[in-house]
């Protein structure tokens, strides 16, 4: 099975640059978006029901704003969009049952704009792991992709010490990762890939791109009794249209 995982910063806006051709080209068993900031009925037709796919979509509230996709060619058992009826208002969260795997697609909030909001980030990395701990502990396997908004250790991003201070690299943010990775979750990436210069965002306003001055913020974690069916893990830095680049991975379930 191959799996992506895009944060496309605007579904409309990634539908004018290509966007349903290179999910032809792709192909993928599974998609999953993030950033779509769409209501369901403001995306494309031709991505609501693109063919051979199974669609779901999960909008947030507040128009144009957050929002993810699920695309998958297998029909899931179940789809949830919430945390035990928490953290649903922003559409952050599909979490798709398959018979190998449940499938986490999220779209983790960002903590730069205010206290509030890294508070915000900090309970729903809270509930998120709350949810998967319950998972690993009943020896299910796990897939979690998405946006997860934080860099997680310094080999992650270009400039560690001059971000140290800021949200996406604080002390506390990576400490929740580590609490992920303690619970059982793997980083799929660094299963095949150590060194660094990797990254799955750059700022568009600093034409940090060019420069390959990014973050990898964007990541496929695995329960670690599913890791050794990851066959790849990979990051597609050459697909544009987004300030962030699809990453996805290989997995015989």
């Amino acid at each position: 099975m191959r799996l992506l995982s895009w944060n496309v910063n605007g579904i409309r806006s990634v539908h004018k640059k290509g966007f349903c051709e290179w999910f032809g080209r792709e192909s993928p068993d599974i998609l999953c978006i993030q950033e779509t900031k769409a209501q369901e009925e403001q995306i494309p037709p031709e991505i609501q029901s693109p063919p051979g796919y199974h669609a779901y979509f999960s909008s947030a509230k507040r128009k144009g704003y957050s929002g993810v996709a699920l695309f998958s060619r297998e029909e899931p058992l179940s789809i949830t969009r919430d945390f035990g009826g928490r953290f649903g208002d922003e559409g952050r969260i599909i979490i798709a049952e398959y018979p190998a795997f449940t499938l986490f697609d999220i779209y983790f909030p960002n903590g730069k704009s205010s206290g509030e909001r890294l508070a915000y980030k900090m309970a729903f990395y809270d509930a998120f792991l709350s949810s998967v701990r319950v998972m690993i502990e009943e020896g299910q396997s796990v897939v979690v992709c998405g946006d997860v908004n934080t860099a997680h250790q310094a080999i992650d991003l270009a400039r560690p010490k001059e971000n140290a201070k800021i949200s996406g690299f604080l002390p506390e943010e990576r400490a929740a990762l580590d609490l992920w990775t303690e619970s059982g979750l793997v980083d799929t990436f660094r299963l095949f890939t150590g060194e660094g210069g990797h990254y799955t965002y750059w700022d568009l306003k600093t034409r940090a791109r060019d420069r390959n001055v990014g973050w990898r913020i964007d990541y496929f974690f695995v329960s670690r009794n599913l890791a050794p069916a990851v066959k790849d893990a990979f990051i597609l830095p050459d697909v544009m249209g987004s300030d962030h680049c699809p990453i996805g991975i290989e997995i015989e379930p």
